[in-house]
């Protein structure tokens, strides 16, 4: 695989310029008063919804719950029916808001399957549109984006609580 050098993406990875240390999700948790910084949408006593700082498409986001876990099973079933209820309403928005023509949805569980944070289990929702892949990731595993990260936060931030409520 290419490298890029991407200074800018520097911030993405950490905070007030230092780089978050132990579980980056469990840091969200513990931060409520850095919820744009770290690009959060939406809390609930149990879970959160947050933007994918490296999103497979722009509008990825993630459902997070606060238990700091790697095993699905150890989720509370009540929390995890929430959090279906709560991936039906983020489906829902990532349509209305941002045109989506799809949206794959899941967890990837453990480091076997693919999973860039295996320690805390959290739920994908990644919008997609006919023509959203081209031959740049195929032939120089390289993603280009179509919108900034930022930008996508304020557009989802600012409709967030008529669709998570």
């Amino acid at each position: 695989m290419d490298r890029l050098y991407a200074p800018w993406r520097t911030k993405y990875v950490t905070t007030d310029g230092t780089k978050i240390k132990g579980c980056v999700f469990c840091y969200a948790v513990e931060h409520l008063d850095k919820d744009e910084e770290l690009g959060v949408l939406h809390r609930e006593k149990d879970f959160f919804i947050v933007m994918n700082k490296y999103p497979y498409s722009p509008g990825h986001i993630m459902i997070i719950p606060n238990l700091h876990t790697s095993n699905l099973e150890d989720l509370d079933p009540e929390i995890f029916a929430k959090i279906s209820l709560f991936t039906q309403k983020g489906v829902k928005m990532l349509k209305e808001v941002l045109n989506a023509q799809g949206v794959n949805i899941g967890m990837n569980l453990g480091k076997a399957a693919g999973a860039g944070i295996a320690e805390h289990i959290h739920l994908h929702l990644v919008p997609r549109w006919k023509g959203d892949t081209n031959f740049i990731t195929t032939i120089a595993d390289t993603r280009v984006y179509s919108s900034d990260v930022k930008e996508m936060y304020k557009k989802l931030k600012n409709v967030s609580s008529d669709y998570f409520r």
